[in-house]
């Protein structure tokens, strides 16, 4: 798949969105080109959007305090449609003919995947937002992950669901994953965490992502009769697995898992009280010890231009690491003192990096050295208010243990009632 993607050209490229903030141009100097890919439509466009805006504000703040290497900062950003077809074709495009100085990746493993080649083929270091084992086929040594899955990288996203399963003597589990690139390598963490845990699969499916009607699948998972499941899905998806299992009145002991979606404000507040029970990955929660300086200063300024950008009131899941990772860029660019992207790699690999989620070290394979992935359960969400998800009072986080807020509440269906 990605082979075939990397011989995509720009077919469409001229129908993208391009956004050059102001603020760049009011300073001396030539500045510094920094060009990305990222969701701005389609299905991705949710948490893309929202990642943008912490991108831009990073470029607003750091263009304040002087730019980098003394010389303002540039954003060049297009949609990808979340279409991996468009990827190459606007990475050439940023780099051929914006000719930008340096690249950021782009969100999601389904679009990083088909960059990479286009990046290796310039020398650049790239870094992927939110990219699950990318590397683990590319071995590219200037690519660098910016998502906390450590060096465990496709059993991290379920790892702490069946470190639950286990302790609740689950015996069998079912896998439903999107035939996609990050479904697929989450589903293959998933049988790697069902058979260290001596967990049974009952039922290993796929679907096609442009499934809509999920209730004949989920009746197909019902008949194996599993107590716990675990889905492997994106956005649209998630929903409608939510939907389905609620209508169909599917209730295994467990369910959730590795669903990209459901840390979104919008995705939480459409889908309400039928969220009560799941349990599933996040990669930040808001909880006191999390809630540090630099990131409520970044969230009260995402928050009030949320206000009128149309994209998510909160932040939560893709601002502040949207924010992060261009911030990890340009902290290499200062460290290395240059825009030489093997100097540039060297930095990255070499050192621990300040960020506003915390400092964060390379490992093999670009991958972070430590797990920061947890799982939660939402519980006592009334209604569709949105203020009810700004603290922790709707989830809990359940793993792993050394950051766990409570217990997880099993059976599912008693879960849903609390």
């Amino acid at each position: 798949m990605v082979k075939n993607l990397s011989g995509v050209l720009a077919a469409g490229a001229a129908a993208l969105t391009l956004l050059a903030s102001p603020q760049a141009h009011a300073q001396s100097g030539e500045p510094i080109k920094i060009g990305l890919g990222i969701a701005m439509t389609g299905g991705l466009a949710g948490p893309g959007k929202q990642a943008l805006l912490g991108v831009q504000i990073w470029e607003e703040q750091i263009n304040k305090k002087g730019g980098l290497l003394g010389r303002p900062v540039r954003l060049i950003a297009y949609d990808d449609q979340t279409n991996a077809s468009t990827v190459p074709g606007l990475y050439t495009k940023l780099l051929d003919v914006d000719k930008v100085d340096l690249i950021l990746g782009p969100y999601a493993t389904n679009m990083i995947a088909p960059a990479m080649p286009v990046a290796m083929q310039k020398g650049k270091t790239i870094i992927g937002l939110f990219g699950l084992a990318i590397n683990t086929e590319f071995n590219y040594p200037k690519y660098f992950a910016m998502i906390p899955t450590g060096q465990n990288t496709k059993p991290s996203f379920t790892e702490g669901f069946f470190e639950i399963a286990a302790k609740n003597k689950i015996q069998s589990v079912a896998l439903v994953a999107a035939d996609a690139e990050f479904a697929n390598n989450a589903c293959e963490g998933a049988r790697t965490n069902a058979k260290k845990h001596n967990i049974k699969i009952v039922y290993d499916g796929k679907y096609p992502p442009p499934t809509t009607d999920f209730t004949p699948i989920v009746r197909a998972i019902q008949a194996r009769n599993p107590e716990a499941v675990v889905i492997c899905s994106y956005p649209p998806d998630s929903v409608g697995m939510v939907r389905a299992v609620n209508e169909v009145g599917f209730k295994p002991k467990m369910i959730g898992g590795s669903m990209v979606g459901l840390q979104i404000s919008a995705i939480k507040t459409q889908l309400g009280p039928l969220l009560n029970g799941w349990i599933n990955y996040e990669t930040w929660v808001p909880t006191k010890e999390a809630l540090n300086p630099e990131i409520q200063e970044f969230l009260k300024v995402y928050q009030e231009r949320a206000k009128g950008a149309g994209v998510d009131p909160l932040g939560y899941y893709l601002g502040t690491w949207g924010y992060a990772y261009a911030e990890l860029l340009g902290k290499a660019v200062e460290g290395a003192k240059s825009l030489d992207d093997d100097k540039i790699a060297d930095y990255l690999r070499k050192n621990t990096i300040q960020t506003i989620m915390g400092p964060i070290k390379f490992g093999k394979n670009g991958e972070w050295v430590d797990s920061g992935m947890m799982q939660v359960q939402y519980k006592g969400i009334k209604g569709n208010d949105l203020d009810q998800f700004r603290g922790m009072d709707t989830q809990i986080v359940v793993a792993p243990a050394s950051r766990a807020t409570g217990e997880a509440v099993l059976p599912f269906e008693k879960a849903q009632q609390q």
